[in-house]
C-alpha cells in the first residue's frame, strides 16, 4: 500500500518537476543566445528583446500544462479501498502522457527562439517576418503536449472506474502511446524549426516560399502524432466490463508501445528531411518546386513506417 502511495505523489511532483526542468534549460539555453545576439548587433536591441521576449513565453507553456495537472491530481482520488492499488498504478498513465513531452518539448522548444534572435541580429529590418516564422513554428511544437494534457484528462476521468491491476495496464498503454509518440515528432519540430528561422537570417527575400514550406513539412512531421493520439483514445475507449484479464490488458499496453516506439524516429528523420530541403531553399530559393516536390516525396515514404506501426496497434487493440 505504501509503494502505491508513493507513485501517487511521485506523479503529482514529477508532472510538474519534469515539465519544469526542460523549461528552465531551454529558457536558460535562450537567455545566452539572446545576449550573444544583442553583443553582436546592439543596435537592434528593441528587436532581438521583443523575439526573445516572445520566443520565452511560448517555451513556459509546457511548465504552465504541466503545473495545470500537477494542481488536478494533488487531491487523492476517493475510492475503495480494495482498488486504491490499481487507480494510484494508472495514475502513473497521466505522468507519462505529460511527463516526456513536457521535458522534451520544454528543452527543445528554444532552438527556434535562439535562432531566431540570431537571426534578427544579422537581419534587423526583418525582425517582424522572423518573429511571425518563430512564433508559428514554436506554436505547433507545443501539440505534443497539448494532446498529453487531453489524454491525462481522459485518464483522470476514468481512474475512478479502475478494478483491477489489469484495468491499469490498459491506461498506462494510452499514456505511452502519446508519451512515447511525442518524442520523435517533437525532436523532428525542433530541428526543422530551427532551419527556418536561421534560413531567415541567411536570406530574408525566401520569407513567402519558407513560410508556405513550413505549413506544409510541419504538418507531416506531426502526422505520426496523430497516430499516437488516435490509439491512444481508441485504448481509452475500451469499456473493462467486468475488470480485465491479464491477455487483453497486456495486448492493450503493447499496442501503446508499438504506436509510441513506431513514431520515434519517423519523426527525427522527417525532420531532417525538412530541415535540409529548408536550408537550401533559403540559399537557393530559385529552386523551390523541385525541393519542395523531392522533401515531400522523401516525408511521404518515411511516413509509411508509422503506419506499419500502426496497422499493428490496431491488431492488438482489436484482435
Amino acid at each position: 500500500m505504501e509503494t502505491f502511495h508513493l507513485l501517487h505523489f511521485g506523479t503529482v511532483a514529477l508532472t510538474v518537476a519534469l515539465t519544469a526542468l526542460g523549461v528552465g534549460l531551454g529558457q536558460g539555453l535562450t537567455s545566452l543566445v539572446a545576449l550573444e545576439a544583442l553583443d553582436t548587433q546592439p543596435h537592434a536591441r528593441a528587436e532581438i528583446s521583443k523575439t526573445f521576449i516572445l520566443g520565452m513565453a511560448l517555451i513556459e507553456t509546457a511548465a504552465i500544462i504541466g503545473l495545470t495537472m500537477s494542481l488536478m491530481l494533488l487531491k487523492p482520488i476517493e475510492t475503495a479501498l480494495a482498488t486504491q492499488d490499481a487507480v494510484y498504478l494508472a495514475e502513473c498513465a497521466i505522468g507519462l502522457a505529460l511527463c516526456i513531452s513536457g521535458a522534451i518539448i520544454g528543452l527543445i522548444a528554444c532552438l527556434p527562439a535562439q535562432y531566431a534572435c540570431r537571426a534578427v541580429a544579422r537581419q534587423p529590418f526583418y525582425g517582424q517576418k522572423i518573429q511571425s516564422l518563430m512564433l508559428l513554428t514554436q506554436s505547433l511544437m507545443q501539440t505534443p503536449i497539448i494532446f498529453g494534457f487531453i489524454i491525462g484528462l481522459f485518464i483522470k476521468n476514468q481512474l475512478t472506474s479502475v478494478q483491477t491491476i489489469y484495468d491499469s495496464f490498459r491506461l498506462i498503454g494510452s499514456g505511452l502511446s502519446i508519451g512515447i509518440g511525442s518524442i520523435g515528432p517533437s525532436i523532428g519540430l525542433a530541428l526543422f524549426s530551427k532551419e527556418v528561422c536561421k534560413g531567415m537570417g541567411v536570406n530574408p527575400q525566401a520569407y513567402s516560399r519558407l513560410l508556405s514550406f513550413t505549413l506544409i513539412s510541419e504538418a507531416l512531421i506531426e502526422s505520426p502524432l496523430i497516430f499516437s493520439l488516435l490509439v491512444a483514445l481508441i485504448i481509452l475507449q475500451i469499456n473493462p466490463v467486468q475488470g480485465m484479464d491479464f491477455i487483453k490488458s497486456s495486448a492493450l499496453f503493447s499496442s501503446g508501445l508499438c504506436m509510441g516506439l513506431g513514431t520515434l524516429g519517423v519523426g527525427i528523420a522527417s525532420g531532417r528531411v525538412a530541415a535540409k530541403a529548408c536550408e537550401q531553399i533559403s540559399s537557393k530559393p530559385e529552386h523551390y518546386n523541385l525541393l519542395l516536390r523531392t522533401s515531400l516525396f522523401a516525408q511521404v515514404l518515411i511516413e509509411t513506417c508509422s503506419i506499419y506501426a500502426l496497422i499493428i496497434s490496431f491488431g492488438l487493440i482489436f484482435a
